[in-house]
């Protein structure tokens, strides 16, 4: 295990009616906040309304900023951002999934600088503070909520980047797993598949000698996570099985699982990256397929790695640890496919023939995150076994 500093502030309220609690907890922020959403859902479901009572029996005044998409974009953010500072909010409120969280943690970190914000996302200019931001979270899959990091596209170009600093590490989320009931099948799947690569990228990436509790930690969380998805397939209001998959999304990614792992790296991150920028495909539909890509590609250096997953996820029996490590990749993409994920481009409606235009986008985001090994030639190799 190598040394590490975890350091977690974010507030977590947990369980079944809750959603009320938020006005009091946004208060302690600021008094006037700008109310971040999506398309409409959480005006069907009832949980607007409580959030906006909330804030009003709170004394918080608010504006409402809703349209973030999934996969939100830069020009959006900015017109956020713009909403924010002419109406001068001094805390930002998400209510939704990732992708909402994070265009309100770069409207937060947006508002404060005197710059474009892309060049935060670039890296070109560091973050230098940010509104607080607090959450009620209605998808769980990337862990926005008790993480800091965010992930953004620029339209222009098709490049979804990210920014990471505690300066837009949420203050408060509040996580009610009845919120989950309406997911639909397909979302509840690409949530599961998100929360698992996050925890197999750190897993399988890593610059660790021997971490068994980290490990470990990974492979029960997984477990979980796939118990809980057959179930929830089943029975999509299943309190307990909900619950399981809220909690392990945040567990999974809140820098828990990767605490003395050294330098952790996320190369089907990277690639899917520019499958959803590009094609504006769900996030996690991206991963299932490319996920087992890159483990098959990976197969002659992780061998023994990749075995290790097959026997304590799948439980998988043999001598040969290449034979082994292969049958756990045909597991998980099986798996994937019995919840409704893609495992392949021709599934998602990707052609073959834009292997090249998709690599030349990723290996430009390699770049910005400085990851070695992944020329455009085999970030090629990886996308030809996901066809």
């Amino acid at each position: 295990m190598q040394n590490f500093v975890f350091e977690n502030p974010t507030k977590i309220i947990f369980g079944k009616g809750q959603i009320p609690k938020i006005g009091k907890e946004v208060s302690r922020f600021g008094r006037k906040a700008l109310l971040v959403y999506g398309m409409g859902s959480i005006l069907k479901n009832g949980i607007y309304n409580q959030v906006a009572d909330s804030l009003k029996k709170a004394g918080v005044d608010f504006v409402d900023f809703p349209g973030v998409k999934s996969n939100p974009v830069l020009s959006h953010v900015q017109k956020g951002i713009a909403l924010a500072q002419k109406e001068k909010v001094d805390v930002v409120l998400a209510v939704g999934g990732g992708s909402v969280i994070d265009a309100a943690k770069a409207i937060a970190a947006g508002v404060k600088v005197g710059h474009d914000i892309w060049d935060l996302f670039t890296f070109s200019q560091p973050v230098t503070g940010a509104l607080p931001v607090l959450t009620v979270v209605t998808v769980s899959a990337s862990a926005s909520e008790m993480n800091n990091g965010a992930v953004l596209t620029k339209e222009d170009g098709c490049q979804k980047y990210c920014i990471v600093s505690p300066f837009i590490q949420p203050k408060v989320s509040i996580l009610d797993p009845t919120v989950l009931f309406s997911l639909s099948p397909g979302y509840s799947a690409y949530s599961a598949v998100d929360v698992i690569t996050h925890m197999l990228e750190g897993y399988f990436n890593n610059t660790a000698f021997k971490t068994p509790i980290q490990d470990r930690l990974v492979e029960s969380l997984m477990k979980t996570v796939m118990e809980s998805t057959d179930i929830i397939m089943e029975e999509p209001d299943n309190y307990s099985a909900r619950a399981n998959m809220m909690w392990s999304a945040i567990l999974g990614f809140n820098g828990l699982t990767t605490a003395g792992m050294g330098r952790v790296q996320m190369p089907a991150h990277m690639i899917e990256h520019s499958l959803s920028a590009i094609y504006d495909i769900p996030h996690g539909a991206g991963l299932s397929i490319v996920l087992p890509a890159w483990m098959t590609w990976a197969l002659e250096t992780k061998t023994e790695r990749l075995a290790k997953f097959a026997r304590e996820i799948f439980t998988m029996k043999g001598r040969g640890s290449k034979a082994v490590a292969e049958k756990g990749i045909a597991c998980l993409k099986l798996w994937f496919e019995s919840i409704g994920s893609p495992v392949s481009l021709k599934a998602a409606n990707i052609p073959k023939n834009d292997i090249d235009k998709i690599a030349e986008n990723a290996f430009a985001l390699s770049q910005v995150w400085f990851y070695e090994g992944y020329s455009k030639e085999v970030i090629i190799q990886i996308l030809k076994n996901a066809c």
